[in-house]
């Protein structure tokens, strides 16, 4: 059998790939050396490399020593083995995917934009803004380098939310662990103290400040729901890292949302002023009448600087029509005519 493989040839006659004679080889090596148990691997690496150099017509001339061969085949066999757990991992990594089980992982390293983690051979992702905001406000002092370098060496319990092997993406989040863990805790019409984080042009997002200390969610306040008066730059009312008081105004449970309001925690001045206005329900026909008389109407608190405003406006309104608007509200608006 070992014949048929060309094997003996090379107990006989040392040779190099192309099948020459090669002093690389020392000539002393019989039959018995090649025999022991633990020069197998050797012996067979040797056998397939002389078979393919004969084949192939010899075009090699370089001599291959016992210690090449050796190393060849352990570094092919355990880069196998790699390849096969790896392929493993990744499978497992689509399992914990698709069934949205919290998995435990060393965090290994940090670049500009995020944690490294492991996971069994494979190293993931976790980028920053899917860390949880509760560790951003432990010291508001630090940058997010210092506390990932602080957070290195220690666990952290994640989601896998992409795991592509063709692509080699492997993303963490934190903040869907702490989703899956609070999000019952709040309801439409809660109030919460908050923290200001980032600001947009369409809002500002808010962490929520939990019982037990730290801002585990966050939430979205709209540009709508920042005053009552006219917002045109959320900067202007709020800036980052500031106290709040907020509303949930709805949560959109699929997509993990939260949105809130802060001008809602106020009363609105339109309906302020309406009351003022409108008489209470229930009040005499005859009080009616006569508090709707020109001559006994209280003007309303700054109407007189805003009639005269309008006066001064070009083109806002003509002239006649604030006159008969002045007119009909009585004598003490005739000097403005």
């Amino acid at each position: 059998m070992l014949a048929a493989h060309g094997a003996l040839s090379i107990v006989s006659q040392p040779f190099a790939v192309d099948g020459t004679s090669s002093p690389s080889i020392p000539a002393s090596m019989t039959s018995c050396w090649f025999l022991k148990p633990r020069r197998r691997p050797f012996f067979s690496r040797i056998s397939r490399i002389a078979i393919l150099g004969s084949q192939s017509g010899g075009s090699s001339s370089r001599s291959v020593s016992q210690e090449e061969f050796v190393l060849e085949d352990s570094k092919a066999g355990n880069g196998d083995a790699r390849e096969v757990r790896r392929s493993a991992d990744w499978k497992e990594a689509r399992t914990y995917k698709e069934s949205g089980v919290i998995y435990d992982g060393k965090i290994e390293g940090f670049n500009s934009g995020g944690l490294l983690i492991r996971f069994y051979s494979l190293l993931g992702f976790l980028p920053f803004p899917l860390l949880s905001p509760s560790h951003f406000w432990k010291d508001s002092n630090k940058t997010v380098q210092e506390i990932a370098k602080n957070l290195v060496g220690s666990s952290i319990a994640v989601k896998v939310i992409q795991a592509s092997e063709e692509e080699k993406r492997l993303i963490f989040s934190e903040r869907d662990v702490d989703w899956s863990k609070y999000s019952e805790q709040v309801k439409v019409g809660d109030i919460f103290s908050g923290r200001v984080g980032s600001i947009e042009d369409y809002g500002a997002f808010v962490h929520l400040l939990f019982p037990d200390g730290f801002y585990h969610l966050t939430g979205l306040v709209h540009i709508s729901e920042v005053s009552w008066d006219l917002v045109q730059d959320v900067r202007d009312f709020l800036s980052e890292g500031d106290l709040v008081k907020v509303k949930v105004i709805h949560i959109d449970r699929e997509r993990s949302r939260i949105t809130l309001s802060i001008k809602q925690l106020e009363d609105d001045p339109l309906l302020e002023t309406l009351d003022k206005v409108i008489p209470p329900q229930g009040q005499l026909e005859s009080d009616s009448l006569s508090a709707s008389s020109p001559s006994n109407m209280e003007p309303l608190p700054g109407l007189e600087s805003i009639c005269q405003e309008l006066l001064q406006e070009e083109g806002y309104l003509p002239r006649a029509t604030n006159s008969h608007f002045l007119l009909g509200q009585g004598d003490r608006f005739r000097k403005y005519i």
